[in-house]
């Protein structure tokens, strides 16, 4: 699994003009499967987000979680962080997940962020999607576990 952690002052998702997402402060969650993954890296990767010390303290230091803030998340679906650019010019994603096997990945994701005590919101698994940020910093982690 693949993550791009964005700390963000707002995020939203929109699907064919339909906001179906949308959160102030918190994180927005770029999510990439890959063959391999299951519940374990997804549990993993969700308990490690929700705690991941990555917001100000009231001394400006980066030592507070989106939990010691309250904030949101969004979780983005996003098969093209397996893109393989090794040869040629156009990527390979033979190492993402299929839709079949990704889409509950994902959710279960998701779940287990809001299980974490996190109010998660998602975009719309395999639509085109248009995301929307404010990134906060900025801020930005990658993240993965295999």
């Amino acid at each position: 699994m693949r993550v791009v952690v964005q700390r963000v002052s707002r995020a939203s998702v929109t699907v064919a003009g339909r906001r179906v997402a949308e959160i102030g402060p918190g994180l927005l969650i770029l999510l990439g499967i890959g063959q391999q993954d299951g519940e374990q890296q997804a549990r993993y990767l969700a308990e490690k987000i929700a705690h991941l010390r990555i917001f100000d303290d009231e001394h400006g230091k980066i030592n507070r979680s989106v939990l010691d803030v309250q904030g949101e998340a969004i979780v983005v679906s996003q098969f093209t962080l397996y893109a393989d650019t090794r040869k040629g010019r156009r990527p390979s994603f033979v190492a993402a997940a299929p839709p079949e096997a990704a889409a509950p990945l994902v959710d279960r994701f998701a779940a287990l962020l809001r299980e974490q005590g996190v109010p998660t919101q998602t975009g719309e698994f395999g639509a085109s999607m248009q995301v929307e940020l404010v990134n906060d910093g900025p801020v930005t982690i990658w993240i993965e576990r295999s």
